[in-house]
């Protein structure tokens, strides 16, 4: 990834005035900028183009934002954060389930939207810092973490996480033992205070279990100890 400051963003969104004040205040902190009207425009510039970050739409035509998230997913393992007018919890649930690692209610506020932008890009590169000080792989049973390639398998066969997935996983897979609360995973990973996190990251933990088949009534990976939190044995 470029330095924080020349990181590319894509910026996907139906509403030209959204697109231009999201420009604004993002070219103003250093950050180079690029737009698209709709999810099948912002698939198109990402086959062409290499961003360090994606700002995507729900509700947009031709492509909606939550299918252009699943299908960015299937090929990159960059940052998303999602905009929406919805702003229900189902709505969030739903944003994140389909991979993303923010989602951000309309209407929003753009410093938080930049602070937000930051703090994604900012986990990406200390976690690229990390991996180049840190043991190459670890094993927890037939699951092995691959930490600089950003790799997970088990049983030999890939599972692909987003990155907020592998850096929870890794989190409690070098703590083994150690029981983290919620509000010390967000503030660990998102590197934010924890402001009602509770659901986004338990969200994020319900994702990594299903994709790695891990049965929560008896786990064999993350266990959950109630009241206080999760960990890895």
């Amino acid at each position: 990834m470029k330095s924080e400051k020349g990181a590319s963003v894509l910026v996907i969104d139906d509403e030209p005035e959204i697109r231009d004040i999201v420009q604004i205040f993002l070219k103003n902190e250093g950050y180079e900028v690029m737009e698209a009207e709709d999810g099948a425009a912002g698939l198109e510039l990402l086959r062409k183009v290499e961003f360090d970050l994606v700002i995507l739409d729900v509700m947009m035509p031709k492509l909606d934002g939550i299918q252009a998230c699943i299908q960015i997913r299937q090929t990159r393992n960059i940052p998303i954060i999602i905009l929406s007018a919805k702003n229900e919890d189902i709505d969030k649930i739903l944003g994140l389930t389909s991979g993303a690692d923010d989602y951000l209610s309309k209407p929003f506020n753009p410093l938080e939207l930049v602070a937000r932008v930051k703090s994604q890009l900012r986990r990406i590169r200390m976690s690229e810092t990390q991996d180049k000080h840190e043991r190459l792989e670890l094993s927890i049973g037939d699951l092995v973490l691959n930490i600089p390639r950003h790799q997970v398998t088990i049983q030999g066969k890939e599972i692909f996480l987003t990155p907020l997935e592998f850096d929870i996983l890794e989190l409690l897979a070098t703590h083994r033992g150690q029981v983290f609360s919620v509000d010390k995973i967000y503030e660990t990973i998102w590197k934010d205070p924890a402001m009602q996190s509770d659901k986004t990251v338990m969200v994020h933990i319900r994702n990594l279990r299903d994709k790695l088949k891990d049965n929560p009534r008896e786990p064999k990976y993350i266990k959950t100890v109630w009241g206080v939190g999760y960990k890895i044995d």
